[in-house]
């Protein structure tokens, strides 16, 4: 009997194993593939300016990691971090090297779904897009220069908030809103003010063929707002007491421009009003709120004059770009900004410009915030893997 029992117990034992061998099988467990991407922008740069004539480097601008995965039906993540060295006097006091932080970061749901040529729409919740920064980005190569207005300072490209984009049927174009903590992805949220904001763009000839397919028109507002510096002030007598009021920092404007591989070309016209205060909020130094409210005017090309001619793939490209950006209108401070060179396709994801850059001032050279002049040759790489 004993020999019976031993067989008995190693059939069972077989038959357990080869189940659970079969079960595991049938259990295959799914991982969400991981779209990774990533862009790297260096350059090399020589001054010429009298601030800093012959300073020269080379530097790795940033590099963007972007990871993008499904989060069920209808959603998915995105994620890029972005990787830079200090800048920042007080940061780099601190830790002078490179840092990982992140510009974008959002859960984004698909809750209009169908064919292209239907109305769409998506929501996001993060750190996401602002109004028109990154919608410019499509026209205007962004690792030669930052646009118009986030060079001016006017906003950041991304921010803390929720968003939403609807696409209008037939790719007649797309409505983009948002509310934003207003500071920038480079900022925590520092006070109570929330920044609304709204781009409407329209493609009239997207379903005709010629280079006009992409033209865009985007009108864009921009409402934002900051706290007082004396928010938390001290009551009276030591000062004039709290100030609850925020101070305006409102933008609106319209962009045009096309995205032809052989053309490219874009125009853009802004206006910003803005609040500051001085004094000290005190009786002997009362608080005074003062407006600086001023406008840029933009634009730019990017040329392949080989592939007018051909539509195959051309290498030689020419960069030029004109900003003229007027800090205030009461004092009629103002300064331009001029860059152009030759753009070179070391292949169809990588490209060096061989560009000169200037910002100098045209009228009232004491303009605050704003290192006038600069006049710097570049060697710029960007490559997309």
């Amino acid at each position: 009997m004993i020999p019976f029992r031993l067989r008995s117990s190693a059939l069972a034992g077989a038959l357990v194993l080869v189940s659970a061998s079969m079960l595991s099988a049938q259990t295959q467990v799914t991982i969400p593939p991981i779209d990774f991407s990533g862009v790297i922008y260096s350059n090399f740069q020589y001054r010429t300016d009298i601030q800093a004539k012959d300073f020269n480097k080379f530097d790795i601008e940033r590099v963007y990691l972007t990871f993008r995965m499904p989060a069920g039906d209808r959603a998915s993540i995105r994620i890029t971090t972005d990787v830079f060295q200090q800048q920042n006097a007080a940061s780099s006091a601190f830790y002078p090297g490179w840092v990982v932080r992140l510009k974008y970061a959002y859960l984004q749901y698909n809750y209009i779904t169908g064919k292209p040529t239907d109305l769409t729409a998506l929501a996001r919740f993060g750190m996401l897009h602002t109004a028109i920064v990154d919608h410019e980005e499509q026209f205007w190569p962004r690792w030669i220069s930052l646009t118009d207005v986030e060079r001016a300072g006017l906003f950041s490209s991304a921010d803390a908030g929720v968003a939403t984009q609807i696409n209008l049927p037939n790719k007649f174009g797309e409505i983009y809103g948002a509310v934003t903590n207003g500071p920038g992805y480079s900022n925590r949220e520092t006070d109570r003010f929330k920044d609304p904001q709204v781009r409407l763009t329209l493609t009239p000839l997207a379903n005709r063929p010629g280079i006009l397919t992409t033209w865009a028109i985007s009108p864009w507002y921009y409402r934002g707002g900051v706290a007082s510096r004396f928010v938390a002030s001290a009551p009276p007598p030591a000062t004039n007491g709290p100030v609850g009021n925020g101070l305006k920092r409102d933008r609106w404007g319209i962009f045009t421009g096309i995205r032809d591989p052989r053309l490219a070309l874009g125009a853009q016209y802004s206006q910003f009003k803005g609040e500051s205060e001085i004094g000290a909020n005190t009786q002997v130094a009362p608080r005074v709120v003062v407006d600086s409210t001023g406008h840029i005017a933009s634009g730019f090309a990017v040329l392949k004059p080989l592939a007018l001619f051909d539509t195959a793939y051309s290498r030689l490209g020419l960069v030029a770009r004109y900003d003229k950006v007027t800090t205030n209108t009461t004092t009629d401070a103002a300064y331009h900004v001029f860059i152009g060179g030759l753009i070179l396709d070391l292949s169809r994801r990588a490209s060096l410009a061989f560009d000169y850059q200037e910002q100098l001032a045209d009228k009232n050279n004491g303009l605050t915030g704003i290192s006038l002049p600069l006049k710097t040759y570049f060697v710029h790489l960007v490559a997309n893997f």
